[in-house]
């Protein structure tokens, strides 16, 4: 199992513009193979910053994802609503 955790900063007038482009792609992102879980969280203390956590069965499986077209066009309507860069980890649980 592997964990994703990307914390995206958002040019404060384009959240909505991502909120509803995620709506269109997260089941999509769900139910691609080796996805086990995806899910949006908002910072506590900054309206514009929002992370995705998500768990995929294997390393190899978010790497077909993040070379996939979904991720490709998802990433590309995505990155033009920042405001500061984003920043990407990947966990493994112990």
């Amino acid at each position: 199992m592997l964990i994703r955790i990307v914390r995206m900063d958002f040019d404060p007038g384009k959240v909505e513009d991502f909120l509803a482009l995620f709506e269109t792609v997260k089941e999509k992102i769900t139910t691609f193979p080796g996805c086990a879980h995806l899910e949006l969280c908002k910072d506590a203390k900054l309206d514009h910053v929002y992370y995705t956590f998500s768990k995929w069965e294997s390393e190899g499986n978010l790497e077909a994802y993040r070379n996939s077209e979904l991720f490709s066009d998802t990433w590309t309507k995505t990155k033009v609503l920042f405001g500061g860069k984003p920043l990407a980890y990947s966990l493994l649980p112990q």
